[in-house]
């Protein structure tokens, strides 16, 4: 049975019309077209409400070696 098409979590591209990488994030699978990765790599802050929607509690874990 076929699944429903994907979409970028950010402009919400299907990936019937433009590539969508996969995006794990606390557990959750979601999708960003390569568009928009930019953004969540330089400003997360401009995406965040979508990120909590895709599943991220809006911490950002340490690395157990991290020293604060």
């Amino acid at each position: 049975m076929p699944t429903a098409p994907v979409a970028c979590l950010n402009c919400g591209r299907s990936e019937n019309d433009f590539p969508v990488l996969v995006l794990r994030l606390a557990g959750h699978e979601t999708h960003i077209c390569p568009q928009c990765l930019p953004a969540l790599i330089h400003h997360p802050d401009r995406i965040t409400e979508k990120l909590i929607e895709a599943g991220w509690n809006g911490t950002v874990p340490r690395p157990a070696d991290h020293k604060a």
